[in-house]
């Protein structure tokens, strides 16, 4: 009969343990989606790398990319948050499993003469050994569901490391072309400024040679000066533009400095990657790092809850322990000094004052700001999407167009310069051809800004690629002393 008895005690406990979890079980939220991005249309399905930046075919990008998922600072803090979120997985692990404890003491004191037993050495020896295990019975769920919290936690924070990672390698190429647009644009300044200054010289010539008026040749002297003040100004954006890319890529103070910023392409061959075709399914976009940490957050919010919850009910835990107690430590392990001992314990919550009601509540409303930052989280990547699908076609349309105005404006200067040569119009026709060309060329390195910088918008959006197989791992930012 006792034999039965133990064979039914394991069976009994198992399915303690697999009792139901208290507390709503996950569910994703409805929310209302489209179908797809744009018109369905029969185009080939486009697989975006997470390796995104590489489509642009520029080198120094590339090598710039690498560095910042290697040394970027925000990166390193993401990662020491997943490390973060992995010990407290494993703590919340050890709670569903018992727990061994050993201990051992000993001690040596001296008793009161007065109450000592005459001819007795008042001086004690007391040694002891233990070992003890202690299990709480999760019947409520409370353990699981504080387990299935941390695990949401952690694939919250992972998601959250490449939502960084993402951030920072949009940031790096976003950096990158506009320092490669401040380059043009001081370089149209630069040659602007010595067409101008050696139109200037034989202005001057047939200015004291009385050929031309003064004010021909102080309207010429004035629009020197305006491409001369914009070489340092676009000298100090190349600058800062250089400082504000070493920081994305973690450069250490000396670099930021000393160190100089490669160069790839020029701003007008660096490759722009082909459009996304419509009618890509929407729920693709749901993968977006930022949303899956999002919805992770709901997650563990929601399992919050069953813990709190789980406060209400009382709390079952088993103990037992085995050792030896003696006054001699040769006499330690000896049979006579053995001892065990094994029992449980309950305890159950009575009344106190509405703070176990008050920890549902507060664990319900967090679930709600969770359930609200979700939803908030997928109205802006389907705002992103499609602003950026948008800009990426409206951006190439003003490229074009720009193009169309540059090589026009520079046929009309070409013409006013031979007009006013021959004298058949003013100085001031040249001029304005000359000053509407500068602006139309600066324009134009804007508008090709415009066009690259939407193309990485596009890939922001869509959370830096949605080919899964194969996908990149982000490296761990190793730290530079």
């Amino acid at each position: 009969m006792m034999r039965r008895h133990f064979a039914i005690a394991p069976v009994a406990l198992a399915l303690l343990m697999t009792g139901c979890a208290i507390g709503p079980d996950y569910q994703r939220p409805v929310m209302e989606l489209p179908d797809s991005y744009g018109t369905p249309a029969g185009s080939p399905e486009l697989r975006i790398s997470r390796d995104w930046w590489t489509q642009f075919n520029d080198p120094a990008l590339n090598a710039l990319e690498d560095r910042a998922l290697n040394y970027n600072r925000d990166l390193a803090a993401a990662v020491a948050r997943i490390e973060q979120a992995q010990a407290q997985l494993t703590s919340a692990t050890a709670d569903l499993l018992p727990q061994l404890n050993a201990g051992a003491d000993a001690t040596r004191g001296r008793n009161s003469l007065y109450s000592s037993t005459t001819g007795t050495n008042p001086v004690m020896d007391s040694y002891q050994a233990s070992l003890a295990a202690s299990f709480e019975l999760d019947l409520w769920g409370k353990l699981r569901r504080n387990r299935e919290a941390a695990l949401a936690s952690l694939r919250a924070s992972e998601a959250a490391r490449d939502t960084v990672a993402l951030s920072v390698t949009s940031s790096v190429a976003d950096a990158y072309f506009q320092l490669r647009t401040y380059d043009e644009q001081l370089d149209i300044s630069r040659r602007t400024l010595k067409s101008r200054e050696e139109a200037l010289q034989i202005y001057a010539k047939r200015y004291h040679g009385g050929l031309i008026s003064e004010l021909d040749y102080r309207q010429a002297e004035a629009e020197t000066a305006t491409a001369r003040v914009a070489v340092p100004r676009y000298e100090q954006a190349v600058s800062q533009a250089e400082t504000a890319l070493k920081v994305l890529v973690g450069a250490n103070p000396r670099e930021v400095f000393e160190a100089e910023v490669p160069r790839g392409e020029e701003l007008s061959q660096i490759v722009v990657p082909p459009v996304l075709p419509d009618g890509t399914p929407s729920t693709l976009l749901l993968a977006r790092p930022d949303l899956v940490s999002a919805e992770q957050q709901l997650v563990a919010a929601n399992a919050r809850i069953g813990v709190a919850r789980a406060a209400y009910f009382p709390s079952i835990s088993l103990t037992g322990a085995v050792g030896s107690a003696s006054l001699a430590l040769g006499e330690l392990f000896t049979g006579p000094a053995a001892l065990w001992n094994y029992g449980g314990a309950l305890a159950m919550p009575v009344f106190n004052w509405g703070k176990t009601g008050a920890g549902v509540k507060a664990a319900t409303a967090q679930q709600k700001e969770a359930l609200a930052n979700y939803e908030l989280a997928v109205q802006n990547a389907f705002r992103d999407t499609r602003d950026a699908l948008t800009a990426q076609q409206k951006s190439a349309e003003q490229l074009a167009a720009q193009d169309t105005q540059v090589n026009a404006l520079q046929r009309t200067a070409h013409l006013a310069r031979l007009r006013y040569e021959n004298g058949y119009s003013s100085y001031l026709d040249v001029l304005d051809a000359e000053r509407s060309l500068f602006s139309s060329e600066l324009d134009r390195a804007n508008a090709r800004l415009a066009r690259l910088n939407a193309a990485v918008s596009v890939y922001r959006a869509l959370g830096g690629g949605y080919d899964q197989p194969g996908a990149r791992e982000i490296p761990p930012p190793v730290l530079v002393q």
